[in-house]
């Protein structure tokens, strides 16, 4: 099985995981991964929407990238006049709180704006890849094929060349390296800092999120309040 695969795989299995560390295990002594508090119901009510302000962080800028089907396309055209959900992400990553974590907390808020048509309209979640080389357009749409559900918009981009990515990185302060082995080869996987956006239909970003602090009830709460009125 490939990795990439099972990286899908074990999103679909970390809900799994997450309840199984609430269990006492008596036959093994090996230490118990520590899963990211997204994984898990809150530990305290989430804000009431619209009870609090989200203030303009800076500007969500443009970039070129392609589409799943190797169209070019901008992130302002992504964005439209939408409220955006935005992660960067690379299909091979493994570590459960890092990019496994932002597609898992997406898909939770993804089945909230299922149920909500008034709400799923004005909602757009968005998965751009780190990894151009590997993450081609058809591996980023069978990646997403994975997650795509009902009438929800979730759309899941490359890039067309490392450079032009890296100018998209830079304007949203992602931090990337490629790792290397100890001759210098690069290898698969990347160091980076989780991160992400909410974005309103403005194209301003109106808040970032961290592991510690990415959770689905924090998340549609925070995009049920920069929603705009009608």
């Amino acid at each position: 099985m490939g990795m990439k695969r099972f990286s899908v795989l074990l999103l679909l299995t970390l809900p799994l995981a997450a309840a199984s560390q609430q269990r006492p295990h008596h036959t093994s002594t090996a230490k118990p991964q520590v899963l990211a508090p997204g994984y898990s119901a809150l530990e305290f009510p989430a804000p009431k929407p619209g009870t609090y302000s989200l203030p303009p962080l800076g500007e969500a800028t443009d970039g070129a990238l392609l589409d799943s089907s190797g169209a070019a396309v901008s992130l302002h055209e992504i964005y439209e006049d939408k409220t955006i959900v935005l992660s960067f992400i690379y299909t091979s990553c493994s570590d459960a709180n890092g990019c496994p974590l932002a597609t898992y907390v997406l898909g939770q808020v993804q089945k909230r704006l299922a149920a909500d048509e008034s709400t799923q309209k004005n909602v757009r979640l968005v998965s751009v890849s780190f990894d151009p080389a590997n993450d081609t357009p058809d591996v980023m749409g069978e990646y997403g094929d994975a997650f795509q559900r009902g009438t929800v918009d979730w759309h899941f981009l490359t890039a067309e060349s490392e450079d032009s990515l890296n100018r998209i990185l830079d304007d949203y302060d992602q931090f990337v390296i490629r790792d290397r082995d100890s001759d210098g080869k690069l290898l698969t996987t990347m160091s980076h800092i989780l991160r992400v956006y909410l974005i309103d239909s403005h194209k301003r970003i109106r808040n970032i999120y961290s592991p510690s602090y990415l959770h689905p009830d924090i998340l549609y709460a925070d995009i049920r309040t920069i929603l705009p009125s009608e």
